[in-house]
């Protein structure tokens, strides 16, 4: 038998092994879009709710409307949403510096978190340090996660590291460029169930990026203070174009807006020249094409362990994130892996990634992202770190077929060149 029959047969054996798997995320996006359609319904969304705005955008009821309807679906007091944000470390920037201080501390409870955060929260120039704010990481909620320690751990474990002057807990769900699991709602519910009781004047921000709609609970439903996320991920739908959005209790969104904007000025300024038709459309469709993106990757999971690739997570385990790390081993085998998926991109398909110094990173990072939003996450995109043991992360997918035709055309090339 040939390599490519043995491809072919692997394809067709993991479509049946995915059955089941896509009918559990079948489940997960209906009742995710029950939600969403439920909010814009009870928002009262109308097409002049599209319309652009100019200027400093006072009375723009396309965005206040936008704001709330945000806050609804998430299950938070309020909500913040806007495209003079252009990632979602800008806006975790912006987040961090509307609860911080100089001479506050912060707790990581999830270990590193991803290269473009730590200028901000390292000695970066403008970062906390040099606002005189301290930032420290701990791993208590990821061991929890990983079944490595108890509750009871977790909870003596931040009792020995909050200091009496940290005022936010931070947790980062998504893996970033990490081999670790991304955080469950079941371990955050968890935890939050410890901070409200034990430690209830304490600040909690989530990075929800990578994770919205992953499952049928959002951070602000068990209470998190705020919660970031970037539009361009996945409740952008893959239609919005840029921005990203906070949601929780009043406080500390009101807070967010003095941040980005000024104080005094809050959530009532920020236009939109462009409109907001893509940011809802976005969001109404962002259920079915995070649903779309879970079952192409699990079918990836699936079709690559089969030949032979280390995968993680694993074809039928729960995801918290639409991230899938596959494993190369050398850096010729991740150069061609993600050269593949840019040659299966129906964006810049011509294009051949190369390792390169990217912004915000301290190593050299391939990137094959051919998608019709610039570094738009939630279309097929394939990056990871030039260093060992060189794992390729990939993320997203529109439509399942295209993440099941990319990676078996990956597959051929690592396995046949």
């Amino acid at each position: 038998m040939t390599a490519m029959d043995l491809i072919d047969r692997a394809f067709e054996e993991s479509k049946e092994e995915m059955a089941s798997v896509w009918k559990r995320i079948d489940a997960t996006v209906m009742t995710n879009q029950e939600r969403v359609l439920d909010s814009f319904i009870a928002e009262r969304v109308s097409l002049h709710h599209m319309s652009p705005s100019t200027g400093y955008g006072y009375g723009d009821a396309g965005r206040d409307t936008l704001d709330r309807l945000y806050a609804r679906v998430f299950g938070a007091e309020s909500g913040l949403v806007r495209t003079h944000w252009s990632s979602g470390t800008h806006a975790l920037k912006t987040a961090l510096f509307a609860l911080l201080r100089p001479g506050d501390d912060v707790l990581c409870v999830t270990g590193p978190s991803y290269d473009t955060l730590s200028p901000v929260t390292g000695a970066g120039r403008g970062g906390l340090k040099d606002f005189g704010i301290t930032y420290r990481e701990i791993d208590c909620l990821l061991r929890y996660e990983e079944g490595s320690i108890g509750i009871d751990s977790v909870e003596q474990e931040l009792a020995d590291n909050l200091r009496s002057n940290t005022k936010v807990i931070y947790i980062q769900r998504s893996r970033g460029y990490t081999p670790r699991k991304s955080i469950s709602v079941g371990s955050l519910q968890d935890f939050m169930g410890v901070v409200r009781e034990k430690f209830p004047g304490i600040w909690t921000i989530v990075d929800n990026c990578y994770c919205e709609f992953t499952g049928t609970v959002e951070p602000p439903m068990l209470g998190v203070s705020l919660t970031v996320g970037s539009l361009i991920k996945n409740p952008g739908g893959g239609l919005a174009p840029t921005g990203a959005y906070a949601v929780g209790s009043r406080d500390a969104v009101a807070r967010v807006a003095e941040s980005l904007y000024a104080p005094g000025l809050g959530a009532e300024t920020g236009s939109c020249p462009a409109g907001y038709r893509d940011i809802y459309q976005g969001l109404f469709l962002a259920p079915k094409v995070v649903g779309e993106c879970l079952k192409g990757i699990a079918f990836a999971a699936s079709f690559l362990r089969r030949l032979g690739f280390e995968v993680d997570p694993g074809p039928f385990e729960e995801r918290s994130d639409i991230v899938q790390a596959v494993t190369l081993g050398s850096p010729e085998r991740l150069r061609r892996f993600a050269q593949a998926i840019q040659a299966s991109s129906p964006v810049d398909s011509f294009a051949t990634p190369e390792p390169w110094d990217m912004p915000g990173y301290e190593r050299k990072i391939i990137m094959a992202a051919g998608t019709f939003v610039q570094g738009s996450s939630i279309e097929l995109s394939c990056d990871g770190p030039f260093t060992e043991p060189y794992i390729a992360y990939l993320q997203g997918g529109l439509t399942k077929e295209h993440v099941m035709l990319a990676v078996k055309k990956a597959a051929t090339i690592v396995l046949t060149t």
